[in-house]
């Protein structure tokens, strides 16, 4: 088994931007080739979920086709730093306004120039509250975003005020309020931030059925649903030549599926599904890949119900949870037991500030549920089913049950889908699956999705409290590293004090691969970069 080595963003999060800020420097040595690229290698297949909306602005899970497809304007990468990619600059004086130059000679896959213009056009889209874009909220903080998402009434006006054209290679931003990590929010992940050509704005369906990118890898055929997509090297690609000539993305409804085909030589790459963890080193030896990654889950607690109102009730919950043990079984030892609010990768987070309530401590937690007055009732725990979270949910019922003899059970939603709108709705009827992988390595997305209303995880915690906004809001704002570390640090306290949801697992994201792979690459988001696959000689 391959363990790969922790991600240490260091200061990352804080100090990328605003050496920007200060001056034209670039953060990192940026030394990309940017010769023609056709691939140097050979061709690999990835198991898929079925993506759905291909279009970046729009996808939920066809993270990986995205970053195959498009190139973003920042890169950071499993060593910590932040390159320039699309982007020749990125620079502030405040953190409030932000000018971005582009480098020159990048085009899209249909031969147009990649513009400011199209940057602009894009994000507009994106935004634009009728277009009801999935990953429209990851430019919220732009200025005029509001204005295209009125309250109430349709927006009458389509482009957001806070987005200047300059010249051909350079935009301006302006943001609502200071933010000092704007550079790591336009890297890979934020897939809401990349460009799309004039065409694809004519029609928006066509333009999901075949996509056209300014990145590595070009779609050589229409998407069909169920079918693979395949997608080939771009040769006037600017920027670093991709190692493999071809990537096939085969979608499964069933990961499990995709594992043994994986095993049997079929396909040469697939996420690793949570119920195999225990036995994919006997499987696989050291073709299992572990990449710890910016992703927390919690147990997500129905707050509207009184029985939960109770914060020693919360917190009993939380010790009656034997996590370590439950990583061993159920993980492999893949994952870590959280002990912060945001993952322990992410920059500054003050990991141990959960103390013994992230801890197994199951006498203490019964006689503190019986201090709060017991709890009435059942408990069902509701998860979404179908997607190898059985044993997990399982262990934790049988956790509460034993240990606070509450009488807890788990039970799976018929799909991803039922799950989703039942929790958007407020009608799960217990406590529940509630994770978020960040983005970008920074405790403002972890944050911000869980802690913020409408941040992007909705409703996976449901509490939402204006001091911890205005705290956000605060840390965002600060310059200095250290600082910053102190402000969400202060902020993770007072959500501390309020203990809204069990913190459970810092996630690893984990794959297997197929004899034909060397190694398989990542980034500090976590999953793959397949463009920089290495296959063995001769595969």
């Amino acid at each position: 088994m391959r363990l790969s080595l922790r991600i240490t963003v260091g200061a990352l999060a804080a100090t990328l931007a605003l050496a920007a800020c200060s001056g034209g420097t670039d953060p990192a040595d940026d030394s990309a080739d940017t010769s023609s690229s056709t691939g140097t290698g050979g061709a690999i297949s990835i198991g898929v979920t079925e993506p759905g909306q291909l279009i970046p602005g729009r996808q939920t899970v066809a993270y990986d086709f995205s970053m195959a497809v498009w190139a973003p304007l920042t890169f950071i990468d499993d060593q910590s730093n932040l390159t320039y990619v699309q982007a020749e600059s990125i620079e502030s004086d405040d953190a409030t306004t932000w000018t971005i130059t582009l480098k020159d000679g990048w085009t899209f896959h249909d031969g147009t120039p990649v513009t400011a213009q199209s940057y602009v056009d894009a994000w507009n889209t994106v935004a634009y509250g009728p277009n009801a874009f999935e990953n429209s909220g990851q430019l919220a903080n732009v200025v005029g975003y509001g204005d295209l998402n009125p309250a109430e009434g349709d927006p009458t006006t389509t482009e957001m005020s806070g987005l200047t054209v300059v010249d051909d290679l350079t935009f301006t931003v302006e943001l609502v309020g200071p933010d000092s990590q704007f550079p790591m929010q336009v890297s890979q992940a934020q897939t809401a931030m990349y460009p799309m050509p004039e065409s694809a704005l004519a029609d928006l369906d066509a333009y999901n059925t075949h996509p056209v990118g300014n990145g590595a890898f070009e779609l050589t055929g229409d998407y069909v649903e169920g079918s693979p997509l395949v997608v080939t090297a771009y040769p006037d690609y600017q920027g670093d030549p991709p190692t493999v000539s071809q990537i096939t993305f085969v979608p499964y409804t069933d990961t499990g599926t995709a594992y043994t085909d994986v095993l049997a030589g079929n396909l040469d790459v697939s996420s690793l599904p949570a119920d195999k963890m225990a036995q994919a080193a006997t499987d696989f030896g050291d073709h299992v890949y572990s990449f710890e990654a910016p992703g927390i889950s919690f147990l997500g607690l129905p707050l509207w119900d009184e029985r939960y109102s109770d914060i020693r009730v919360r917190e009993a919950i939380s010790m009656a949870i034997d996590r370590d043990t439950i990583n061993q079984v159920i993980y492999g030892g893949l994952y870590t037991p959280a002990t912060a609010w945001t993952p322990g990768i992410e920059p500054g987070t003050p990991e141990g500030i959960c103390g013994e309530y992230c801890e197994y401590h199951p006498d203490e937690a019964k006689a503190l549920l019986e201090e709060a007055g017991g709890f009435e009732g059942d408990m069902e725990i509701y998860y979404p089913g179908g997607v190898g979270l059985d044993e997990f949910y399982t262990a934790i019922a049988n956790n509460i049950r034993q240990n606070l003899g509450i009488n807890a059970y788990a039970s799976p939603s018929t799909d991803w889908a039922e799950f989703y709108q039942t929790r958007l709705d407020g009608d799960v009827p217990g406590p529940f699956f509630s994770r978020w992988g960040a983005l970008y390595p920074s405790q403002q997305n972890t944050l911000r999705v869980f802690f913020v209303e409408g941040g992007g995880c909705d409703m996976c915690i449901p509490w939402y409290d204006p001091e911890v906004a205005t705290l956000i809001a605060q840390a965002d704002a600060t310059v200095d590293s250290a600082d910053a570390a102190d402000a969400y640090a202060t902020v993770q306290q007072r959500i501390q004090d309020e203990f809204p949801a069990p913190p459970l697992f810092w996630e690893a994201y984990s794959y297997v691969t197929s004899d034909r792979i060397a190694k398989l690459n990542t980034s500090a988001a976590g999953n793959p970069n397949y463009s920089q696959t290495i296959l063995v000689d001769g595969a």
